[in-house]
């Protein structure tokens, strides 16, 4: 019985130093981790963005009309006199 709680105080004893270790090596490179989370982050939004916006701008743009073959005067000709404005 004595063995079994030797052991079971040991399992503590290396879960509790692994988790001291593990707070101490995010506490000392938690900007490198944080930068390295952003440059990805902001890699995978420029992806999205570049498919998408071509669609969405395509999507949103007038449809171009024809070019007439022919146009009328430039000036209207007037039978009268013209009308102020």
């Amino acid at each position: 019985m004595q063995k079994l709680i030797n052991v079971i105080a040991l399992l503590s004893g290396l879960v509790s130093l692994s988790v001291v270790g593990g707070g101490v090596y995010l506490y000392k490179n938690a900007g490198v981790l944080v930068e390295e989370a952003r440059s990805k982050a902001t890699e995978e939004v420029k992806k999205a963005v570049m498919s998408a916006v071509p669609d969405i701008v395509e999507g949103l743009m007038p449809e171009v009309p024809e070019i007439p073959s022919a146009t009328g005067n430039v000036i209207p000709s007037t039978t009268g006199p013209a009308i102020p404005f």
